[in-house]
């Protein structure tokens, strides 16, 4: 059976101090539930996040990674240095990193086998622009970054993936996709993973709906059959908010 997986993506906000106080008041408000949650922070912020949510079942995780243990990449980190700190998840392909960063899904392909090297699980993300889904096209787009993402990986790694599935048009615009639209594109993701490998390793993927995602629509995106979490922006920088949300 999957777990829903609650992540927040805190993107470029908050320094380490605020991080910190976010965990202290977040801790007094979370209690034991059936869905898993966890913070995605800058690179600074993740040895003391580590620290501040020791013991408490809420994990951590980055929002990039290079495809290289090491090297001349001036910037970057890698999949070695977030193991080390004990890092939980790690997004691959926001579009945000596609869109300012010039990520492909050739590099995402290759972070992610980076990833599957360690213990570290990848949140995929893919969705389509509001160009494309005008046109009609939101399926075939989907499907090629799943194809090229996954290029090269087994079932038993894939089986470990978390996929989220983000419509670029619904990230950080207030506009977001009915539950409808979100429910059948993640149903379409699971069936594209299945027909790449089998209904066993299609079974057992997570497949989020992110974009503006917030407290008073979570209820209502995650009672979709086909949905099994949130990738949550803003909403997850405020304590009470991001409880909300994990309560739905």
């Amino acid at each position: 059976m999957r777990i829903p997986l609650i992540a927040g993506n805190w993107k470029m906000f908050k320094t380490t101090k605020e991080a910190v106080a976010f965990a202290e008041e977040f801790k007094k408000l979370y209690k034991d539930t059936d869905v898993r949650a966890a913070i995605c922070a800058p690179y600074t912020q993740l040895t003391a996040l580590k620290a501040a949510f020791e013991g408490t079942g809420i994990a951590v995780g980055a929002q990039n990674v290079h495809f290289e243990v090491q090297g001349a990449y001036t910037g970057e980190i890698s999949s070695a240095m977030l193991e080390e700190i004990g890092v939980d998840y790690c997004i691959v392909g926001h579009s945000e990193r596609r869109q300012y960063f010039n990520e492909t899904d050739e590099t995402v392909n290759k972070k992610l086998h980076q990833l599957f090297s360690t213990e570290i699980v990848p949140i995929l993300c893919v969705g389509e622009v509001l160009e494309e889904r005008d046109a009609g096209k939101e399926f075939e787009v989907v499907k090629t970054q799943m194809e090229g993402a996954l290029a090269g990986l087994t079932g038993d790694q894939v089986s470990r993936l978390v996929v989220a599935y983000e419509p670029v048009w619904a990230i950080g615009t207030g506009r977001t996709a009915s539950p409808e639209q979100a429910n059948e594109m993640c149903a379409y993701i699971r069936k594209v993973i299945e027909d790449l490998y089998d209904e066993e390793v299609c079974d057992r993927v997570i497949i989020q709906y992110g974009g503006s995602v917030k407290p008073s629509n979570a209820t209502e995106i995650m009672n979709m059959d086909e949905i099994d979490g949130a990738l949550v922006g803003g909403a997850s920088l405020i304590p009470a908010d991001f409880m909300e949300i994990i309560n739905f």
